[in-house]
């Protein structure tokens, strides 16, 4: 406490602060506040209803949900997490976050708070003296949304649009240099590791890697925070940024992809044995993320554009397999060093709530450890075209029912984050069912 209030004295121009969690859908829901009266935040915490962190995609309350009117919409405490104040750089004036999540009345963590669920599965690894090594790397599209159709934004230095994608193309990145440029000064300020950039196989469409880190509550907190960064940024240069699974029919989705190894006490890398196979826990884990891989689709892609990216051919894995440096698998074993041996997941877009999506990989991976699961053998070739794999689930509503039955599922999430995020994909699934396709990417563009 003693900390942020240091952080904030010292930062004199700061006019208002921000408090903010992430829902299970991942938008950060908060308050605003005079920056004088920050100091009330900090010390008597903040007070949201339980239910806010589960309204749907929308921001509405889910209808039946019994934490809206059988409790009373009772309030939890939000706490600061670990991150303290950051600067808010895409806006005009100056402004502070401060990154809070939730805890029941008697202090103890609250089960629906996505955060909490990563936490968990961290503190499970720690048990087995244990810690994942992790980093991610993101997709997203810049985009002219001012017209009735999606386009590339024109470069602000010729004026010209790109009109096809330009994989890897330096010539691409140095079209929007200036945007660039600011994106990696505010990852700066805000101590976002962003590394490489480059430009991707869709229609303005670019990645930035995370730089690993030994803290999976940190690495989430990167993407979210970096996704919030992204598309405010973009706004301020007059475009769009978004992290949506497919804005685009002809061209290929954004993906979010997520690279982990494990350590020991000693800071050995355990998925290494010496050579390129990795060991038996390497295994174990890419068994377990395997075996839960169906039933956690809905993690992965949480939205009813998530499905649209997950059709063979188009560089998101179908197939529920794995192989060593192999991109058309879900969960692909990278080549390189011995010492970094280390499990690529495939599988989730861009759209994802970063908190889950990792709690879900990790949780998977640790289930296999600890039951000594034995994975199918590696695959070579094209996943593509062995339709003999177990397939991925076609559909969102497939995803949900999916989900909803897995016994795998409860044995990685609490049960109230399991009923919570049922009750809400529920929801939104019947009201889209209500929009056109127009709508859906209306919808879509900016909040995931």
């Amino acid at each position: 406490m003693k900390d942020l209030q240091t952080w904030l004295r010292k930062q004199t121009q700061v006019r208002t602060i921000r408090v903010a969690a992430a829902d299970l859908n991942g938008q950060a829901r908060g308050k605003r506040s005079p920056a004088r009266f920050a100091e009330n935040v900090i010390k008597k915490a903040t007070r949201f209803p339980m239910s806010l962190m589960k309204h749907d995609i929308w921001g509405k309350d889910i209808e039946d949900s019994p934490l809206v009117f059988e409790m009373g919409d009772a309030d939890g405490i939000l706490r600061p997490t670990e991150r303290g104040f950051m600067p808010m750089p895409w806006l005009e004036a100056p402004t502070a976050l401060l990154p809070i999540w939730m805890f029941r009345e008697n202090g103890q963590p609250y089960e629906g708070d996505p955060r909490h669920a990563l936490r968990a599965v961290v503190e499970g690894f720690k048990a087995r003296g244990l810690t994942p090594v992790v980093a991610m790397e993101l997709e997203f599209f810049l985009i002219d949304d001012s017209g009735k159709t999606l386009q590339v934004p024109p470069s602000p230095r010729s004026g010209k649009r790109r009109k096809a994608a330009e994989t890897l193309s330096i010539r691409a990145l140095d079209a929007f240099d200036t945007f660039f440029t600011d994106l990696y000064d505010a990852c700066e300020a805000m101590d976002i590791p962003a590394d490489t950039a480059i430009s991707e196989t869709g229609l303005g469409q670019f990645e930035i890697n995370m730089m690993h880190t030994d803290d999976a509550l940190r690495a989430a907190d990167d993407a979210w925070l970096f996704k919030m960064l992204v598309k405010g940024l973009a706004r301020r240069h007059g475009f769009a940024a978004s992290f949506m699974a497919k804005p685009y029919p002809e061209y290929s989705g954004s993906g979010l992809h997520t690279h982990f190894s494990l350590i020991d006490e000693t800071g050995r890398n355990v998925f290494d044995n010496g050579g390129p196979e990795g060991t038996a826990i390497l295994r174990h884990a890419i068994a377990g993320c395997l075996e839960a891989m169906h039933d956690s689709a809905l993690v992965f892609a949480p939205h009813a554009n998530s499905y649209d990216r997950l059709v063979p051919g188009s560089h998101a894995p179908t197939a529920i397999c794995w192989g060593y440096e192999n991109r058309t698998v879900a969960v692909r074993v990278p080549s390189g060093s011995n010492a970094a041996r280390r499990i690529e997941h495939r599988v989730a877009g861009g759209d994802v709530n970063p908190y889950l999506m990792l709690a879900a990989i990790l949780g998977a991976a640790l289930n296999g450890i600890e039951a000594g699961k034995e994975p199918p053998a590696p695959i070579t070739g094209n996943a593509y075209a062995m339709p003999e794999l177990q397939q991925l689930p076609a559909s969102w509503a497939d995803a949900i029912n999916a989900f909803e039955a897995s016994p795998i599922i409860g044995r990685m999430f609490a049960p109230e984050l399991v009923r919570n995020y049922i009750l809400t994909k529920r929801q939104e699934l019947h009201y889209m069912a209500e929009l056109t396709p127009e709508e859906t990417v209306e919808l879509y563009l900016d909040t995931v």
